[in-house]
């Protein structure tokens, strides 16, 4: 297995979030490295930590960076958003805490066979989990219409060339398959003026987050979930949850705004008739950040926002 590299954002943040007990039960949704549940497993005496990945590659090293903690822990090799009917089935109902990490795990960026990275050389893939039988990042650029890769960048990546990238894709694939991270890249850069190339700090970022979202469903679902897992929290459990784009941190600001609120009724309304209650609280209304000295050593946290809940 090659070398595993992971550096968890926000780790004192996260781990000083959500309050954790020592008897108390916790699940990280994405262990990727295993960096933030090492620190979790660590503070617990008689409770336990469930480990979610998609990736066999982050469950195979997460399992070897918990292996001093042994039975108290669990590894469960599926997409997080299966994780509540995973844990109820497994006879969990309740839990003291959970954690969801947004973010591409380093280590699946950093090898570039994996297709995530347009920094590194490889094979368009971008598939999390290798097994799944979803179409790759090359199948997309070279079989999608003008007019389909069109709304997967503007949908997904917010990028404001797509219609450009498009056409020069169209135009690159008739000449031949268009088969690397680097191929696309500089399609990805030969549609931009230079001063945006030079400028962005990485001018392909959005439309490779585009494609890794859009292939591996990331957004699909989200808010259900988060409702989901924040419904099995005790009461006085906590939620984090880390964000790297504003598609998803928008998706989990609602779901935290709407449980956190007790009427929802429109605001002209006499007297409330929706009788919804708060079930959460927000232990921080603004996002929290990752501080400037961890930005200069980790850039993958420059773009990285924690949201924390506590159940009523």
């Amino acid at each position: 297995m090659q070398e595993f590299k992971h550096i968890p954002v926000m780790l004192r943040e996260v781990v000083d979030g959500l309050d954790i007990k020592q008897n108390g039960i916790y699940v990280d949704c994405t262990v990727g490295g295993g960096g933030h549940s090492f620190q979790i497993a660590s503070k617990l005496k008689t409770g336990h930590l469930y480990c979610f990945d998609r990736d066999q590659n982050a469950i195979d090293k997460a399992t070897m960076t918990l292996e001093k903690f042994g039975d108290k822990v669990t590894f469960i090799k599926a997409n997080f958003h299966d994780a509540p009917q995973i844990l109820k089935g497994m006879g969990v109902k309740e839990i003291d805490g959970y954690l969801v990490d947004l973010g591409v795990s380093s280590h699946q960026i950093d090898e570039g066979e994996r297709g995530f990275s347009f920094v590194h050389n490889g094979n368009l893939d971008m598939r999390m989990d290798e097994s799944e039988n979803v179409p790759t990042a090359k199948e997309i650029v070279n079989t999608f219409s003008e007019a389909e890769l069109v709304r997967i960048m503007q949908e997904y990546g917010e990028e404001e060339f797509a219609k450009q990238i498009a056409k020069n894709i169209l135009k690159e694939r008739e000449k031949g398959e268009i088969k690397t991270t680097f191929q696309l890249r500089d399609i990805i850069e030969n549609s931009m003026p230079k001063k945006v190339v030079f400028s962005r700090g990485g001018a392909s970022k959005k439309v490779f987050q585009a494609l890794r979202i859009y292939i591996n469903g990331e957004l699909d679902g989200l808010d259900t979930f988060i409702e989901e897992i924040t419904k099995m929290l005790k009461t006085g459990g906590r939620g984090a949850v880390l964000t790297f784009h504003s598609l998803e941190d928008r998706i989990v600001k609602n779901v935290f705004k709407l449980e956190s609120t007790n009427c929802i009724c429109p605001p002209k309304t006499p007297i409330c008739i929706c009788h919804h209650k708060a079930s959460i609280k927000l232990v921080n209304r603004k996002p929290i950040v990752a501080s400037e000295e961890e930005q200069k050593q980790n850039s993958r946290s420059t773009c990285a926002k924690l949201r924390i809940v506590e159940k009523l």
